[in-house]
Protein backbone atom coordinates (compact mmCIF):
# COMPACT_ATOMS: atom_id res chain seq x y z
CA UNK A 1 0.00 0.00 0.00
CA UNK A 2 1.34 3.35 -1.08
CA UNK A 3 1.67 6.15 1.51
CA UNK A 4 0.12 8.84 -0.75
CA UNK A 5 -2.79 6.48 -1.40
CA UNK A 6 -3.38 5.99 2.33
CA UNK A 7 -3.16 9.75 2.89
CA UNK A 8 -5.70 10.34 0.13
CA UNK A 9 -8.18 7.94 1.79
CA UNK A 10 -7.67 9.51 5.22
CA UNK A 11 -8.03 13.05 3.86
CA UNK A 12 -11.21 12.16 1.97
CA UNK A 13 -12.86 10.71 5.08
CA UNK A 14 -11.57 13.57 7.24
CA UNK A 15 -12.84 16.37 4.98
CA UNK A 16 -15.92 14.64 3.56
CA UNK A 17 -15.27 15.20 -0.14
CA UNK A 18 -12.57 14.47 -2.70
CA UNK A 19 -12.39 18.16 -3.60
CA UNK A 20 -11.69 19.16 0.00
CA UNK A 21 -9.16 16.35 0.34
CA UNK A 22 -7.39 17.64 -2.76
CA UNK A 23 -7.07 21.09 -1.20
CA UNK A 24 -5.59 19.60 1.98
CA UNK A 25 -3.11 17.47 0.03
CA UNK A 26 -2.32 20.24 -2.53
CA UNK A 27 -3.16 18.01 -5.50
CA UNK A 28 -6.05 17.84 -7.96
CA UNK A 29 -9.34 16.07 -7.17
CA UNK A 30 -8.54 13.73 -10.03
CA UNK A 31 -5.28 12.75 -8.32
CA UNK A 32 -7.11 12.00 -5.07
CA UNK A 33 -9.67 9.89 -6.92
CA UNK A 34 -6.95 7.99 -8.79
CA UNK A 35 -5.04 7.25 -5.59
CA UNK A 36 -8.11 5.94 -3.80
CA UNK A 37 -9.10 3.90 -6.84
CA UNK A 38 -5.58 2.41 -7.02
CA UNK A 39 -5.84 1.51 -3.33
CA UNK A 40 -9.17 -0.21 -4.00
CA UNK A 41 -7.63 -2.15 -6.87
CA UNK A 42 -4.67 -3.20 -4.69
CA UNK A 43 -6.91 -4.35 -1.83
CA UNK A 44 -9.62 -5.80 -4.07
CA UNK A 45 -12.24 -3.99 -2.00
CA UNK A 46 -14.48 -0.95 -2.35
CA UNK A 47 -13.16 1.34 0.37
CA UNK A 48 -15.24 4.48 -0.01
CA UNK A 49 -18.91 5.23 -0.61
CA UNK A 50 -18.90 8.28 -2.86
CA UNK A 51 -21.70 10.07 -1.03
CA UNK A 52 -21.73 13.55 0.51
CA UNK A 53 -19.96 13.32 2.83
CA UNK A 54 -18.01 10.28 1.70
CA UNK A 55 -18.19 7.30 4.04
CA UNK A 56 -15.76 4.40 4.46
CA UNK A 57 -17.08 0.91 3.90
CA UNK A 58 -16.26 -1.80 6.46
CA UNK A 59 -13.15 -2.61 4.45
CA UNK A 60 -12.41 1.10 4.15
CA UNK A 61 -12.58 1.50 7.92
CA UNK A 62 -9.91 -1.20 8.30
CA UNK A 63 -7.63 0.52 5.78
CA UNK A 64 -8.39 3.89 7.36
CA UNK A 65 -7.11 2.58 10.69
CA UNK A 66 -3.90 1.56 8.93
CA UNK A 67 -3.65 5.00 7.31
CA UNK A 68 -4.02 6.71 10.70
CA UNK A 69 -1.43 4.44 12.26
CA UNK A 70 1.07 5.02 9.45
CA UNK A 71 0.45 8.77 9.60
CA UNK A 72 1.18 8.85 13.34
CA UNK A 73 4.28 6.65 13.03
CA UNK A 74 5.65 8.84 10.23
CA UNK A 75 5.09 11.95 12.37
CA UNK A 76 6.72 10.32 15.41
CA UNK A 77 9.72 9.20 13.37
CA UNK A 78 10.12 12.60 11.72
CA UNK A 79 10.00 14.29 15.11
CA UNK A 80 12.59 11.85 16.49
CA UNK A 81 14.95 12.48 13.58
CA UNK A 82 14.54 16.23 13.18
CA UNK A 83 13.21 17.35 16.55
CA UNK A 84 9.95 18.58 14.99
CA UNK A 85 7.96 17.58 11.88
CA UNK A 86 8.80 19.32 8.62
CA UNK A 87 5.84 21.70 8.92
CA UNK A 88 6.73 22.59 12.52
CA UNK A 89 3.60 21.05 14.05
CA UNK A 90 3.57 18.22 16.61
CA UNK A 91 2.01 14.83 15.78
CA UNK A 92 -1.79 14.90 16.02
CA UNK A 93 -3.76 12.29 17.96
CA UNK A 94 -7.52 12.20 17.26
CA UNK A 95 -9.45 11.20 20.39
CA UNK A 96 -13.17 10.65 21.00
CA UNK A 97 -14.41 11.96 24.36
CA UNK A 98 -17.78 12.57 25.97
CA UNK A 99 -18.82 16.20 26.46
CA UNK A 100 -18.88 16.09 30.28
CA UNK A 101 -15.31 14.78 30.46
CA UNK A 102 -14.19 17.39 27.93
CA UNK A 103 -15.80 20.14 30.01
CA UNK A 104 -14.27 19.02 33.31
CA UNK A 105 -11.13 16.89 33.65
CA UNK A 106 -10.02 15.96 30.12
CA UNK A 107 -8.56 19.24 28.84
CA UNK A 108 -6.58 19.91 32.04
CA UNK A 109 -5.20 16.38 31.65
CA UNK A 110 -3.67 17.17 28.25
CA UNK A 111 -2.60 20.76 28.93
CA UNK A 112 0.88 19.70 30.18
CA UNK A 113 1.60 17.85 26.91
CA UNK A 114 -0.07 20.29 24.50
CA UNK A 115 3.29 21.52 23.18
CA UNK A 116 4.34 17.97 22.24
CA UNK A 117 1.19 16.50 20.71
CA UNK A 118 -1.76 17.96 18.81
CA UNK A 119 -5.23 17.14 20.12
CA UNK A 120 -8.07 16.45 17.69
CA UNK A 121 -11.06 15.96 20.01
CA UNK A 122 -14.24 14.39 18.65
CA UNK A 123 -17.21 14.77 20.99
CA UNK A 124 -19.73 11.96 21.34
CA UNK A 125 -21.77 10.38 24.11
CA UNK A 126 -19.69 7.96 26.19
CA UNK A 127 -21.95 5.14 24.94
CA UNK A 128 -21.00 5.92 21.32
CA UNK A 129 -17.33 7.01 21.35
CA UNK A 130 -16.18 3.42 20.75
CA UNK A 131 -17.92 3.50 17.37
CA UNK A 132 -15.54 6.27 16.24
CA UNK A 133 -12.64 4.10 17.36
CA UNK A 134 -14.04 1.08 15.54
CA UNK A 135 -14.47 3.09 12.35
CA UNK A 136 -10.89 4.35 12.37
CA UNK A 137 -11.88 7.99 12.86
CA UNK A 138 -9.95 8.24 16.14
CA UNK A 139 -6.98 6.46 17.68
CA UNK A 140 -8.28 6.47 21.26
CA UNK A 141 -11.51 7.07 23.12
CA UNK A 142 -12.97 7.78 26.53
CA UNK A 143 -15.87 5.35 26.49
CA UNK A 144 -18.37 3.52 28.66
CA UNK A 145 -17.67 0.33 26.70
CA UNK A 146 -15.40 -2.05 28.64
CA UNK A 147 -15.12 -4.56 25.78
CA UNK A 148 -12.07 -3.67 23.68
CA UNK A 149 -12.66 -2.79 20.06
CA UNK A 150 -10.73 -5.27 17.86
CA UNK A 151 -7.11 -4.17 17.69
CA UNK A 152 -7.43 -2.01 20.82
CA UNK A 153 -6.64 -2.25 24.51
CA UNK A 154 -8.97 -1.07 27.29
CA UNK A 155 -8.18 0.18 30.80
CA UNK A 156 -10.54 1.47 33.48
CA UNK A 157 -10.30 5.22 34.16
CA UNK A 158 -12.84 5.58 36.95
CA UNK A 159 -16.43 6.74 37.32
CA UNK A 160 -18.17 10.08 36.85
CA UNK A 161 -20.92 10.46 39.43
CA UNK A 162 -24.17 12.10 38.33
CA UNK A 163 -26.97 13.28 40.64
CA UNK A 164 -30.54 14.38 39.86
CA UNK A 165 -30.39 18.12 40.44
CA UNK A 166 -32.76 21.07 40.01
CA UNK A 167 -33.01 24.77 40.68
CA UNK A 168 -34.90 25.78 43.86
CA UNK A 169 -37.77 27.15 41.76
CA UNK A 170 -38.19 23.77 40.03
CA UNK A 171 -38.16 21.94 43.36
CA UNK A 172 -40.76 24.30 44.79
CA UNK A 173 -43.10 23.96 41.82
CA UNK A 174 -42.74 20.33 40.81
CA UNK A 175 -41.29 18.48 43.80
CA UNK A 176 -42.95 19.88 46.96
CA UNK A 177 -43.10 16.34 48.36
CA UNK A 178 -39.75 15.20 46.96
CA UNK A 179 -38.83 13.11 43.93
CA UNK A 180 -41.94 10.94 43.97
CA UNK A 181 -42.91 8.81 41.01
CA UNK A 182 -45.91 11.05 40.36
CA UNK A 183 -43.78 14.19 40.36
CA UNK A 184 -41.13 12.66 38.08
CA UNK A 185 -43.81 11.72 35.56
CA UNK A 186 -44.90 15.38 35.26
CA UNK A 187 -41.82 17.49 35.91
CA UNK A 188 -39.84 18.80 32.89
CA UNK A 189 -36.40 17.29 32.39
CA UNK A 190 -33.27 18.56 30.62
CA UNK A 191 -31.55 16.00 28.37
CA UNK A 192 -28.19 16.49 26.67
CA UNK A 193 -29.21 15.07 23.28
CA UNK A 194 -31.20 12.23 21.80
CA UNK A 195 -28.49 9.67 22.59
CA UNK A 196 -28.36 10.66 26.28
CA UNK A 197 -30.00 7.89 28.34
CA UNK A 198 -28.99 9.01 31.85
CA UNK A 199 -32.24 10.73 32.71
CA UNK A 200 -34.38 8.01 31.12
CA UNK A 201 -32.49 5.29 33.01
CA UNK A 202 -33.00 7.14 36.31
CA UNK A 203 -36.71 7.57 35.57
CA UNK A 204 -37.13 3.87 34.75
CA UNK A 205 -35.42 2.93 38.00
CA UNK A 206 -37.49 5.30 40.13
CA UNK A 207 -40.89 4.90 38.48
CA UNK A 208 -40.57 1.27 37.27
CA UNK A 209 -42.06 2.40 33.98
CA UNK A 210 -41.20 4.13 30.73
CA UNK A 211 -42.31 7.73 31.22
CA UNK A 212 -42.11 10.68 28.85
CA UNK A 213 -42.15 13.96 30.76
CA UNK A 214 -41.74 17.33 28.99
CA UNK A 215 -38.16 17.39 27.70
CA UNK A 216 -35.63 20.07 26.77
CA UNK A 217 -32.59 19.07 24.67
CA UNK A 218 -29.41 21.10 25.26
CA UNK A 219 -26.40 19.49 23.49
CA UNK A 220 -23.61 21.41 25.23
CA UNK A 221 -22.17 20.49 28.60
CA UNK A 222 -21.86 24.06 29.90
CA UNK A 223 -25.22 25.11 28.45
CA UNK A 224 -26.87 21.97 29.81
CA UNK A 225 -25.80 22.96 33.31
CA UNK A 226 -26.97 26.52 32.65
CA UNK A 227 -30.40 25.25 31.59
CA UNK A 228 -30.77 23.26 34.81
CA UNK A 229 -29.68 26.27 36.86
CA UNK A 230 -32.14 28.52 35.01
CA UNK A 231 -35.03 26.23 35.89
CA UNK A 232 -35.83 24.61 32.55
CA UNK A 233 -36.18 21.34 34.44
CA UNK A 234 -34.22 18.81 36.47
CA UNK A 235 -31.28 16.88 35.09
CA UNK A 236 -28.47 14.46 35.90
CA UNK A 237 -25.51 16.71 36.69
CA UNK A 238 -21.95 15.43 37.27
CA UNK A 239 -20.35 16.16 40.63
CA UNK A 240 -17.35 17.61 38.80
CA UNK A 241 -19.52 20.49 37.52
CA UNK A 242 -20.98 21.52 40.87
CA UNK A 243 -19.51 22.81 44.11
CA UNK A 244 -20.51 23.62 47.69
CA UNK A 245 -21.68 27.10 46.68
CA UNK A 246 -23.93 25.86 43.90
CA UNK A 247 -27.60 26.63 44.56
CA UNK A 248 -28.82 23.50 42.81
CA UNK A 249 -30.83 21.11 44.96
CA UNK A 250 -30.29 17.35 44.94
CA UNK A 251 -33.68 15.80 44.30
CA UNK A 252 -32.93 12.27 45.43
CA UNK A 253 -29.95 11.71 47.79
CA UNK A 254 -30.04 8.02 46.94
CA UNK A 255 -30.34 8.56 43.21
CA UNK A 256 -26.71 9.05 42.23
CA UNK A 257 -25.59 7.22 39.09
CA UNK A 258 -21.96 6.26 38.46
CA UNK A 259 -20.91 6.11 34.81
CA UNK A 260 -17.73 4.04 34.56
CA UNK A 261 -15.35 5.33 31.91
CA UNK A 262 -12.71 3.34 30.06
CA UNK A 263 -9.73 4.35 27.97
CA UNK A 264 -9.50 2.41 24.73
CA UNK A 265 -6.66 2.92 22.27
CA UNK A 266 -5.09 1.20 19.32
CA UNK A 267 -2.44 -1.40 20.11
CA UNK A 268 0.21 0.76 18.49
CA UNK A 269 3.59 1.63 19.96
CA UNK A 270 3.70 5.38 19.41
CA UNK A 271 5.40 7.94 21.67
CA UNK A 272 2.65 10.48 20.90
CA UNK A 273 -0.21 8.09 21.67
CA UNK A 274 1.55 6.86 24.82
CA UNK A 275 2.05 10.47 25.94
CA UNK A 276 -1.67 11.18 25.62
CA UNK A 277 -2.64 7.91 27.32
CA UNK A 278 -0.35 8.50 30.30
CA UNK A 279 -1.66 12.04 30.76
CA UNK A 280 -5.29 10.90 30.59
CA UNK A 281 -4.81 8.04 33.05
CA UNK A 282 -2.97 10.26 35.53
CA UNK A 283 -5.70 12.92 35.48
CA UNK A 284 -8.48 10.34 35.68
CA UNK A 285 -7.01 8.82 38.85
CA UNK A 286 -7.20 12.24 40.49
CA UNK A 287 -10.60 13.38 39.16
CA UNK A 288 -12.79 10.29 38.94
CA UNK A 289 -14.12 8.02 41.65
Amino acid sequence: MDLPQLRALAAAVETGTLDAAARVLHVTPSAVSQRIRALEVDTGQVLLVRSRPVEPTDAGAAVLRLARQVELLVADTTAALAGVPADGSPPTVPVAVNADSLATWFLPALAPVADRVGLDARVADQEHTAALLRGGTVMAAVTADADPVPGCSASRLGAMRYRPMAAPSVVERWFPEGATSAALRRAPVVVFDRTDDLQAAYLRRRTHAVVRPPTHHVPSSADYLAAVRLGFGWGMVPDLQTGPDDRLVELDPGGAVDVVLWWQQWKLRSPSLDLVADAVRTAARAALT
